[in-house]
């Protein structure tokens, strides 16, 4: 049976960027590929060699390209119009968008114009109020990259640019959950994403990539990685600001997440989902990767000049890699009451040993299932509401004359 469709992370720039943060997992894969430390630019031919197969992999009349690295802005403006190009010439009747994923240090108006005619939705990545931001996520010269990156949001705003704020929960801002949220909301994006950051260092010196793939055992935690219970702290307690007042105007991804799971509804996110496989990444060069997480020898699909998209889509690399997320499974995961949400989680982070003595059992379970239980009461009532046909945001109206029952009791 044919895979319909996929998702690629296209990497123009491959890992190159314009600033150094220090829990970075990706800009070490520029190992991977020494001859292209001049010419690291994707070239035309790669270029359109992608759109053309990318538009041609997709099954319906929706196609979304999305853009990394790397940064790559670090490509400029006239690559992006010439995808512009590109994507009118193959599109044949399909409705194209765009997403690209940002440091923001490069951003200017005439990025912010070329972004708001084309529909381009922007990620753009800061990790709380300038403390927190600035602890990892620095220039080349050591300096942080607070103020530049909220330039880079007003301009957006003022261009009325769609964009959502990518922010990666670490142990330096895990604490800090409260001021996380509350900085975003104030900053003006409603469109959250929180990124649980887990690395793994290997215990010898590596003699290629010095951070360490799931199946190596001799491995530590990088001292950034965010304790798993504490994961789940954070995602409980802007939960608890979000469900009693900002449903229904704030999307919070791992939110988004949990209520399509408690309603039945498709997973909204890979990591989430029962299986895997089909979410690329492209590097400039055109070889393609079976995930982001997973840009290693081993994992390469093959590359787009020897063989299309589709083909690599529906190879047995491919699906033995997706349906591996789901056959491998410890006992806990497959008895876990949270198993509909959660699916045992990414398979990078599937590298500790369960309670009851199984490897690959995920890193974050115990912040999942303190998260998920935490969260099951309000998840409840929100599919009941929506299922009588009332907006989840209801709920707000609900916690408020619970609250002030409560309060009353209280004073009586």
């Amino acid at each position: 049976m044919e895979v319909k469709g996929c998702h690629v992370m296209a990497k123009p720039g491959g890992a190159v960027c314009n600033i150094n943060c220090d829990y970075c997992f990706y800009l070490e894969k520029e190992a991977l590929y020494p001859e292209r430390h001049k010419n690291w630019q994707m070239s035309e031919a790669t270029l359109e060699t992608y759109i053309r197969q990318h538009i041609a992999a997709q099954p319906g009349p929706e196609v979304n390209f999305a853009w990394q690295g790397g940064e790559p802005t670090l490509l400029g403006l006239d690559f992006f119009q010439r995808v512009i190009e590109l994507c009118n010439k193959y599109a044949e009747g399909r409705h194209i968008s765009h997403a690209l994923q940002t440091n923001g240090l490069l951003l200017n108006a005439q990025w912010a114009e070329f972004f708001a005619r084309h529909h381009f939705l922007i990620g753009l990545s800061v990790d709380g109020p300038m403390s927190l931001h600035d602890r990892y996520r620095k220039t080349r010269a050591g300096k942080g990259t607070f103020s530049r990156v909220m330039a880079a949001l007003r301009l957006l705003k003022s261009h009325r640019v769609d964009f959502n704020t990518l922010t990666v929960v670490g142990k330096h801002n895990v604490g800090y959950a409260r001021e996380v949220y509350e900085f975003l909301l104030a900053a003006g994006s409603r469109y959250i994403q929180f990124i649980p950051l887990v690395e793994r260092l290997h215990n010898t010196e590596p003699a290629l990539l010095k951070l360490a793939e799931p199946s190596v055992s001799a491995a530590k935690l990088a001292p950034w990685t965010v304790p798993s219970w504490q994961y789940g702290e954070f995602l409980s307690h802007v939960f608890d600001i979000w469900v009693r007042r900002d449903v229904g105007r704030v999307s919070v991804q791992m939110f988004d997440v949990a209520l399509a799971a408690w309603c039945n509804q498709p997973p909204v996110l890979c990591v989430h989902s029962p299986t895997c496989g089909h979410a690329f990444a492209l590097e400039a060069n055109g070889d393609l990767y079976n995930c982001d997480h997973f840009v290693y020898p081993e994992h390469l699909l093959g590359n787009i000049h020897q063989q299309d998209i589709v083909t690599l889509n529906n190879s047995a690399q491919a699906i033995d890699f997706g349906l591996a997320k789901r056959e491998t499974l410890t006992w806990e995961c497959r008895q876990c009451e949270f198993r509909f949400v959660c699916h045992g989680g990414c398979p990078k982070h599937r590298f500790v040993v369960s309670s009851s003595g199984d490897p690959g059992h995920n890193y974050l379970c115990a912040g999942y299932k303190y998260f998920f239980s935490h969260i099951s009461r309000e998840m409840n009532v929100m599919r009941d509401l929506m299922a009588a046909g009332y907006p989840a945001a209801t709920i707000i109206a609900i916690l408020a004359r619970e609250a002030q029952m409560i309060r009353k009791k209280e004073n009586n």
